[in-house]
């Protein structure tokens, strides 16, 4: 017997292909853990082809899939209490003007923020998303999400210097 899919199953199916090193990235973002990360982009592509039939437009495919995968993240963290150390950066820092320890205390500062406000900073500036989209993930006013944006830059700016000191 041939089973057939749906137009959302094969996108959302060729999406995650090509898109498995953003999310993979995402995850450790929150929870600094190669393991605990690969975990957490197995659930959410499970969650997202289970639930796949509920996504009425295709176009917002990647708000929808992010937002499963952030949430997962976040119940991870909260069903985890343990201490979510630093390990490894997911990448090698490419630039020549910033060192390895300059991105381990970034990193180190975004785990201060609150969780909405970790939220903004990894989906605007590591994963590039404009301002729109972010408020579409997240199920948020515009206007919050730039106000998240101000006081969670401002917060890390402070955070930052005062490590510097």
């Amino acid at each position: 017997m041939m089973r057939t899919y749906s137009k959302n199953y094969l996108k959302l199916i060729d999406f995650i292909k090509s898109n498995q090193e953003d999310f993979y990235r995402i995850a450790y973002s929150y929870v600094k853990s190669k393991e605990a990360s690969l975990d957490i982009v197995q659930e959410s592509v499970y969650k997202a082809l289970k639930s796949i039939e509920g996504l009425k437009k295709s176009k917002y495919m990647k708000t929808w899939f992010y937002r499963i995968l952030i949430n997962t993240s976040i119940s991870y963290i909260r069903n985890n209490k343990e201490v979510i150390m630093i390990g490894e950066l997911p990448e090698e820092p490419s630039s020549k003007i910033y060192t390895k320890e300059d991105y381990l205390d970034l990193y180190q500062a975004i785990d201060h923020l609150k969780e909405k406000e970790k939220t903004v900073i990894i989906l605007r500036y590591f994963e590039d998303m404009k301002i729109e989209d972010i408020a579409r993930v997240t199920e948020t006013n515009v206007n919050t999400i730039k106000s998240r944006l101000y006081s969670a830059t401002k917060r890390l700016k402070t955070l930052l210097d005062c490590e510097e000191n």
